[in-house]
């Protein structure tokens, strides 16, 4: 079983690494950015959409809205990058967000915070693929029409892509994101001069459609509540952000040089690419509506229908500048499509890489700190596939109603995140006496000071205009997540006291007075013999056999065999009137205890060793239900004492076979020698042996 499933294991994920390979996995600024910052670069596909989405409620006259919501998400973005630049610098380990909030606030900021971004990286993944899917499906109708299969199935492949670990996944993102991010600077180029040298108007393919308000005249109050909640659509743009904080140990050196500057870079592209869609959506009258078959009219009034399709704003934008089907438009709707797939790669590095260090804290299970074969924390990698493949089912992969769900954890994380850095500020400003490290860190506190005062009131806009329509289930999720881990903590801690080894005598240092041996006998076969031979070359106080007797025929012929081999061992027998096995000898086990506290009591149990997976079905089920109970009764040693069946034997034989069998590309290879040897005596006819380049002979 071992061999065929290696096999396709290498092939999937490719062949184990040493751990002292670690540093050749570390990453350049030019692998690292589109590894950490594919999320917030991708989001521009589907935020300008957002928040014209929200913005349509009010109709078409709102569309004016947009622009400076656009300014303020570009002013955000900014603040945030530029916190963001001061943690790394102060906090390279990678902890990010949450070693800032445990460090400067305490650790139940901290497990807020993690609980915080956790559920964002599920978020993240979820709207990314559903994103990229419905993005997808405007050009091939089968995925739309099997949206939950292909989503899930994208989150297959992009699992086992970065199981092959975080180098290898990012040389594959990179090129898409790399011409993603290229396509859209041309279009933005290529939009600004055909719009402002050569006086083109470009329409969208909705520019001639109405908006059919669903409130309108919105004015005082309820209209300053709609901006609110379309400058909350319009942060997704900035998930993600954190990613790059949290991943600073996977840069190469000076890590958190090339971190900040991966950082800046992607804060403008991000920032450059969200007003540059806007402004051409604004400029090409894009039209969008939450229900577009009723909300969106024809000329005469008409809805459009069911059978309409409103692409996505940048899919819009695009077939106005570039033209629809034109080369350019073909290569940047593609590249869209997949890197709002490969945007799911910044959870992807994010979570395990919170998840390990949680579990290093003892919050997490201690499973989520353990390197893969290809020396990426694989657990956490397919604990993160796992829940972001059951919100895609649930959600039916809708990417507007999980959007909803959306950023309300990663502004939890920026607020705590950016008022930590603030303590942190005021704790190294009490003892530093130098002149121009103080107005250093004096400037960092102000950019924190002031990223968490904005950070805090998106935070509040986005829990007051997102709760009700889905955001709950975010909060709902953090709690969950909070409580989780603090139980693992308390269960680790009560752990940890019970095992940590006493200063002085205990029970456990004082030797037992004696050891009282019991071997379980069925009947008389070379199991029982084999297991009586071990337990007589212990030293013990006292050594019996013991049976039970379920059939008195059996018990009879068991006591005759007994007599008659002389064996030198008391044999008691006890009734089970009732036939059971277990609880006669638990029962015995523990009078035992109760007469003699102060023995131990070793248990040996014969057990059959069997080769095949089926064979398992058929024997030792008593030996292994007895185990169990035994093993929750103090001062009781269980052995098992092995009897290799045929069936067994071969299957060491296949096992030796394993050993030696090489997987495909587990062998490097290098220049055959051949050499011929004489055997001598067969008139010089020898045996030709081949060694490659490793030694290894074949």
């Amino acid at each position: 079983m071992s061999k065929l499933t290696d096999v396709p294991k290498r092939i999937l994920i490719g062949q184990a690494l040493r751990s002292d390979k670690l540093g050749e996995t570390l990453l350049p600024k030019r692998i690292a950015l589109p590894v950490f910052a594919s999320d917030p670069l991708s989001s521009v596909a589907y935020a300008p959409g957002e928040v014209l989405i929200v913005l349509s409620v009010a109709g078409v006259s709102a569309y004016h809205f947009s622009l400076w919501i656009t300014i303020a998400v570009a002013v955000l973005m900014f603040t945030v990058v530029a916190s963001y630049r001061q943690n790394v610098h102060a906090y390279p380990s990678g902890g990010g967000d949450y070693e800032v909030a445990t460090t400067n606030l305490g650790p139940k900021a901290g497990l807020t915070v993690a609980s915080a971004l956790l559920v964002d990286y599920v978020m993240t993944v979820a709207v990314s693929i559903s994103s990229g899917v419905e993005n997808l499906g405007s050009a091939i109708p089968f995925v739309v029409q099997h949206k939950v299969i292909c989503a899930v199935a994208v989150i297959v492949v992009l699992t086992l892509m970065n199981l092959r670990g975080v180098r290898e996944s990012g040389k594959l993102f990179a090129i898409p994101t790399y011409v993603f991010v290229g396509g859209v600077f041309i279009m933005i180029a290529w939009g600004a001069f055909r719009g402002l040298a050569l006086g083109d108007v470009m329409h969208a393919p909705t520019s001639a459609l109405h908006i059919k308000p669903e409130h309108s005249g919105l004015a005082g109050f309820a209209m300053l509540f709609l901006l609110l909640r379309a400058f909350s659509s319009g942060c997704a743009a900035l998930t993600g952000v954190e990613a790059i904080s949290n991943g600073v140990p996977a840069f190469r050196k000076p890590k958190s040089k090339n971190a900040a500057s991966t950082l800046a870079l992607m804060g403008g592209l991000a920032v450059v690419m969200f007003c540059g869609i806007m402004a051409l959506a604004v400029t090409t009258k894009v039209r969008m509506a939450d229900n577009p078959a009723v909300d969106l009219l024809r000329a005469n009034g008409r809805p459009v229908g069911g059978g309409f399709v409103v692409d996505p704003v940048i899919t819009q934008v695009a077939s106005a500048v570039f033209g629809e089907g034109t080369f350019l438009f073909v290569v940047l709707a593609a590249a869209t499509a997949l890197v709002l797939f490969l945007a799911a790669n910044t959870a992807y590095n994010g979570f395990p890489l919170l998840g390990s260090i949680l579990a290093q804290d003892r919050y997490l299970p201690r499973q989520l700190h353990t390197r893969g074969d290809r020396l990426a924390f694989s657990n956490g990698i397919i604990l993160l596939a796992g829940a972001a493949a059951l919100l895609v089912v649930i959600y039916g992969a809708d990417s507007t109603r999980l959007i909803q769900l959306y950023i309300v954890g990663v502004f939890v994380s920026f607020t705590l995140s950016q008022t930590g850095m603030v303590r942190h500020w005021n704790r190294h400003l009490r003892t530093e006496r130098d002149q121009a490290k103080r107005r250093r860190m004096m400037r960092s506190r102000a950019i924190n000071a002031f990223g968490a005062f904005l950070t805090g009131v998106v935070l509040v806009v986005v829990l007051a205009t997102k709760f009700t329509h889905g955001a709950w289930v975010a909060v709902l999720g953090m709690v969950i997540f909070y409580g989780t881990m603090t139980a693992i903590r308390k269960h680790y801690d009560r752990i940890a006291e019970e095992l940590s080894a006493p200063q002085g005598p205990s029970d456990e240092t004082v030797r037992p007075s004696r050891v009282h041996s019991i071997v379980l006998v069925s009947k008389v076969h070379r199991p029982t013999l084999r297991a009586l031979g071990y337990a007589k070359l212990m030293r013990t106080g006292t050594l019996e056999a013991l049976s039970i007797s379920v059939d008195p025929a059996e018990t009879k012929a068991l006591r005759e065999d007994w007599e008659r081999r002389n064996i030198n061992v008391p044999l008691k027998i006890l009734d089970s009137p009732y036939r059971e096995i277990t609880r006669p000898i638990i029962e015995y086990v523990r009078s035992l205890r109760t007469e003699n506290p102060r023995d131990a009591i070793s248990i040996y149990i014969p057990e059959y060793v069997v080769g095949h997976w089926y064979e398992h079905l058929l024997h030792n089920q008593s030996a292994l239900r007895l185990k169990g109970r035994l093993l929750f009764m103090p001062g009781v040693m269980v052995t098992s004492v092995p009897y290799q069946l045929e069936s067994s034997e071969l299957a060491r034989r296949r096992a030796r076979k394993r050993a030696e069998w090489s997987a495909p590309g587990s062998v490097r290879r290098g220049p055959v020698h051949v050499r011929r040897e004489d055997t001598g005596g067969t008139g010089g006819s020898g045996d030709v042996k081949s060694t490659n380049g490793t030694g290894t002979k074949h």
